[in-house]
């Protein structure tokens, strides 16, 4: 899964699920574009990506803005010539049952993880239909194929992840780039470090695997897709969650 002299973007890549996608491509030989809207996570990561021995570049990005993407991508091409691997990793959740959520907590899950994979795919594709090759790859969720209680937001967004996956899979496949989505399961992070024990232990024994996924079981698939290995897969939502959805 090399992907030795590779220029990738991966977006919310300051902390958890993004943070190791980031250092996973750069152990494989990446150069990685850390992008967050917290600057100061972001160049962390970035040093820990040098450590690695590979180039790094911390920007801030808020991926609800058309224009914030569109300076990142600039900027990347401007150092470094290209954009290879683009992942749709940003993504915030703001939980409530639909009686009680409020419109501002549905508009701000949309406009990061629905607009912002949109606005990141729109802009960086333009120089990969130049380049005549590229791979995006999306973080969607296990929630947007099964769905779950208090997010009808996230649930909706991660569903639409899915749907963009397919149709920009489709616009794009014969200009030599792949555009596939990975779906994570219930994945150890800090949120669910902050879930009770008793609750945890239920939320288990709902997976076949019978244990919460690592960001980097996740982090694993994505390298694949953005490998050569994975040139002929397109338009396709990876499910990574030791069996809960099937």
């Amino acid at each position: 899964m090399n992907v030795d002299g590779k220029i990738a973007i991966v977006t919310g890549a300051g902390q958890g699920i993004g943070r190791t996608i980031a250092l996973s491509l750069a152990e494989r030989g990446a150069s990685v574009v850390v992008a967050d809207i917290n600057m100061d996570l972001a160049g962390a990561v970035a040093v820990e990506v040098e450590a690695l021995r590979c180039s790094a570049m911390p920007w801030k990005v808020n991926v609800a803005s058309l224009k914030d993407c569109e300076d990142l991508m600039k900027a990347v091409i401007d150092r470094f010539g290209k954009i290879d691997i683009l992942v749709n990793n940003a993504g915030i959740t703001r939980d409530m049952v639909l009686l009680r959520m409020k419109e501002e907590q549905w508009d701000d899950v949309i406009s990061v993880n629905l607009k912002g994979t949109f606005n990141c795919t729109k802009t960086a594709i333009r120089y990969m239909f130049r380049q005549k090759s590229g791979c995006i790859i999306n973080i969607a969720s296990v929630t947007g194929a099964m769905g779950n209680p208090g997010q009808a937001n996230y649930s909706a967004s991660k569903a639409g992840i899915m749907g963009f996956t397919k149709a920009v899979a489709r616009e794009y496949a014969e200009y030599g780039i792949t555009v596939n989505a990975v779906a994570p399961g219930f994945i150890a992070t800090a949120m669910t470090d902050a879930i009770p024990q008793k609750d945890r232990d239920l939320l288990i024994a709902q997976i076949p695997a019978k244990r919460l996924g690592t960001p980097e079981d996740v982090a694993a698939v994505v390298c694949f897709l953005a490998s050569n290995l994975a040139s002929y897969i397109t338009g396709q939502v990876i499910h990574t969650n030791g069996g809960l959805y099937m």
